[in-house]
């Protein structure tokens, strides 16, 4: 696609997917449409990179439909002072989106490859207030650190408050959680040192982070 196609495609996913999901948040819809997802986009799949559809990246894993990443960004309601734990870097667009939103971004991927190739994309647009780890932090994030936002792009088949106390009093938390075919989006804002509200965003699916716990099988 030449540009004029690419934008007319950008402007085509922000009005046709991702507003009609009730995406109404000015900030949002304009970081979606200045940050080029097209060049997040794995090569062969540049094609895809405005499409209503799960991408794969490798792994297993795949970057959310643009509906989902709107819906998630507006769902966490980011400040410019915010800081931000992402879980699951992938292609690093929705890295790139929690950077643009808030003020600094430490995200966390099991995958080598997809830390480096994030790594790339990302001082590519010179997006600097980023902090890129490579560890497994399927089953929560000890480092004592706690965060105004935490985003997780992948799913937990389980949800164990795996990452409840990394919440700072008053922080968000965006968490899809369930087995197919029925998951649930969710938001989970800290109301204090011990208590939590929890609210249903959506039905989706989406794979599960690698290592993530999954339910006993029942035994007869």
């Amino acid at each position: 696609m030449n540009q004029t196609d690419i934008e007319q495609a950008r402007f085509n996913m922000i009005e046709q997917q991702v507003r009609p999901w009730e995406v109404l948040d000015q900030r949002v819809l304009d970081t979606m449409k200045r940050i080029p997802r097209e060049e997040f986009v794995p090569e062969r799949y540049h094609s895809l990179a405005f499409a209503d559809t799960s991408i794969p990246l490798g792994h297993d894993q795949f970057m959310m439909a643009p509906k989902v990443e709107g819906r998630m960004l507006q769902a966490l309601a980011i400040s410019p002072q915010d800081s931000i734990l992402e879980i699951g870097t992938g292609s690093g667009y929705v890295t790139a989106c929690l950077a643009s939103l808030g003020r600094q971004v430490t995200s966390i991927d099991i995958m080598a490859d997809f830390t480096a190739a994030a790594a790339a994309r990302l001082a590519s647009r010179n997006i600097s207030n980023v902090s890129l780890q490579t560890a497994d932090a399927a089953d929560g994030v000890d480092t004592g650190e706690q965060y105004d936002v935490i985003a997780v792009t992948g799913s937990l088949p389980v949800l164990q408050q795996q990452f409840h106390q990394n919440l700072k009093i008053g922080g968000r938390l965006f968490i899809i959680t369930g087995t197919p075919p029925v998951m649930e989006a969710l938001l989970i804002t800290r109301i204090d040192e011990t208590s939590w509200k929890r609210e249903s965003l959506f039905e989706t699916s989406l794979p599960p982070l690698v290592h993530a716990s999954t339910p006993h099988d029942f035994v007869f």
